[in-house]
């Protein structure tokens, strides 16, 4: 039998690395940031072409390369971020694999300019599909720009798999966020389609935050800040009235490399624990520095999962921090046992003596007995007229008898004369005690109606979702809502990105019954909205909209109108836990079953089950 085991050539094996570092082109823009951050830069531009489908453009002013340099830095597993095995257990820098660049480079147009400070000429490389097509000496400034065309130009497989304009950007902007947020010190510019996204200045954590998130953000935060052995804590928390519904804004750094970590995260909210309502996720941006050694960061390609070698502490340290730094700002309600000081007695009191209080009564004082000067004590009227004692007393109850022993009271006798005004006497009573027999409440979760050899258990959310989807849909296509004036105009604060949402989306919004007043930058003011939608509900709809928006495939929904519907039927529909009295569930189910589509929700899972007879006879055999 011959040998069938071989080497792959080196330009399948980095196609096959890529495909573990490079997803999509915000994996292409997260190392090259990080390469120019391990560089020492002080300022990076992003430049950015059809969300990085056509062009990424990364321009630093640091070190820059030689040009041997230049030309290793393509090889595999080429790095000068370590040189041996124990450095795995120090690293501090960002990337030290050495298969990024190769790996884009395996799948891109590369055009490399570098230019060391001590040196007058750089070096421009050109490589395509990891062949190196030219190597020249040119003048450049000092630093680095790597431009990298045409993704995936040779795995056409690849780049069909790439979602719409739209969604690669939104994952270009938040590895954009991820790598200027943990390095404020850095000034970064972000430019796409030769429109500027941000441009920010050197600044502290909280300005950083502040810039990108927008102005507002500033009144929201709550520093947090512990310094112990084991862990340092630096950053940030939301106050829990600026919750959000989604979790666009919670970052964690650990030695300022972003991480996800659902264990730490789980260790902040629950030291927000009963101030979050249901539903809401609170906002954060949390510094972590560990000892190198107790963490070990080569568990992932991407390097966004780290494991950590005692995460009990980590947890109940980074629980304690948030809890305690709620409760020092007052946020949460805390138990001080300590003197406050404004219960204390001023100091010109010290040597005053305590006075009992004088208060003068009229012992004597009676309303219903006339003064000797003719006037009543009293106020004037039909009370001045009675005799005092019992007399006076029960004449105050004289024309509200009431015979309570007697089945005929007063109350019967209402409403029996009440009835008997009515063409069909006891129609309320009857339809009331009709609709109670028919219909229940299981969990403030489903709904329960008898029918005949059967039982329709409905889940009460998803039906509610259902309703409200070709509501909204029929009026968004239409375009037939009906608006609301507000008294008082609704303003709303937003990202940059966030805006640019709501800006492609107004004339839909439009359609569905919101009226602008006024759309600024990280804002917008409302001065009218959908008659079904309340005033306290507007916020998570936009919230929840932008967020669907961003994260969502747009080519799975029919349109944007599509979802748009179904994005504001999530946000507002009936949630598990509410209670219903048995007309609006009745309501609910009827209006369900009136829907076109009633057996599943617009997420396309159930709304109702139905469970025969024969199914309940096998249950008790």
């Amino acid at each position: 039998m011959s040998d069938i085991i071989q080497l792959l050539p080196d330009h399948v094996a980095n196609q096959i690395a890529a495909g573990e570092v490079v997803q999509r082109p915000a994996s292409v823009v997260k190392e090259l940031l990080e390469n120019s951050i391990d560089a020492r830069s002080s300022h990076i531009q992003l430049i950015v072409k059809d969300a990085g489908k056509t062009l990424i453009q990364v321009i630093d002013d640091g070190l820059g390369m030689s040009e041997t340099d230049a030309r290793m830095s393509f090889e595999r597993h080429a790095t000068s971020k370590i040189k041996s095995a124990d450095d795995l257990f120090q690293v501090q820098s960002k990337g030290f694999r050495g298969e990024a660049l190769a790996s884009i480079a395996a799948i891109a147009h590369i055009e490399l300019k570098t230019r060391t400070p001590d040196e007058e000429l750089g070096t421009c490389i050109n490589i395509e599909g990891s062949s190196v097509k030219s190597q020249e000496v040119i003048v450049s400034p000092k630093g680095t720009s790597l431009s990298v065309k045409n993704l995936f130009f040779n795995i056409p497989a690849r780049r069909n798999f790439l979602k719409s304009n739209k969604v690669e950007l939104r994952h270009v902007i938040d590895e954009f966020h991820r790598v200027a947020l943990a390095h404020p010190e850095v000034s970064f510019s972000f430019h796409h389609n030769e429109n500027e996204l941000f441009s920010l200045p050197k600044s502290n954590q909280r300005q950083r935050v502040v810039h990108i998130f927008g102005a507002k953000t500033n009144e929201k935060l709550v520093p947090v800040k512990e310094n112990t052995e084991v862990l340092k804590i630096d950053g940030y928390v939301g106050k829990p009235e600026f919750s959000r519904k989604t979790r666009s804004e919670q970052f964690f750094f650990v030695n300022r490399r972003f991480i996800k970590s659902p264990y730490l995260n789980h260790a902040v909210v629950s030291a927000f624990e009963g101030l979050l309502k249901d539903g809401y996720h609170p906002s954060y941006f949390l510094n972590l520095t560990v000892d190198p050694k107790t963490i070990d960061i080569n568990i992932h390609p991407t390097k966004t999962e780290i494991k950590f070698e005692d995460e009990h502490t980590l947890y109940a340290l980074l629980r304690s921090a948030v809890k305690h730094s709620l409760g020092q700002f007052n946020i949460a309600p805390i138990l001080d046992f300590e003197k406050d000081s404004s219960l204390e007695t001023p100091y010109h009191f010290k040597n005053r003596k305590a006075l009992n209080p004088k208060i003068e009564v009229d012992r004597d004082f009676n309303p219903f007995v006339k003064s000797n000067t003719g006037s009543s004590n009293f106020v004037k009227g039909s009370f001045s007229q009675l005799d005092t004692g019992k007399t006076a007393w029960d004449a105050l109850y004289h024309h509200l008898e009431v015979d309570l022993d007697n089945e005929k009271g007063t109350d019967k006798n209402f409403i029996q004369s009440f009835e008997s005004k009515l063409e069909n006497p006891g129609l309320f009573k009857d339809a009331h005690a009709q609709i109670e027999g028919i219909s229940h409440q299981v969990d403030t979760k489903y709904i329960v109606k008898p029918m005949t050899s059967r039982i329709l258990i409905v889940d009460q959310n998803r039906a509610h979702q259902r309703v409200l989807y070709e509501k909204f849909l029929k009026q968004l296509t239409i375009k037939t809502s009906v608006s609301q004036q507000l008294l008082f105009p609704l303003e709303l604060h937003f990202s940059k990105p966030e805006m640019d949402i709501v800006n492609e989306l107004q004339e839909d919004l439009e359609s569905a019954g919101f009226l602008f007043q006024e759309l600024q930058n990280e804002g917008l003011i409302i001065s009218g909205v959908p008659s079904i939608i309340s005033e306290q509900e507007v916020r998570s709809v936009f919230e929840q909209l932008i967020s669907d928006v961003e994260h969502q495939v747009p080519e799975q929904n029919f349109s944007v109108l599509d979802l748009m519907a179904k994005s504001m039927a999530s946000s507002i529909a009936i949630k598990k836990g509410q209670t219903l009295d048995p007309v609006e569930q009745i309501h609910l189910v009827d209006a369900l079953f009136a829907c076109k589509e009633p057996d599943f929700s617009p997420a396309g899972l159930k709304t109702f089950i139905i469970i025969e007879s024969n199914d309940l006879e096998k249950k008790f055999k």
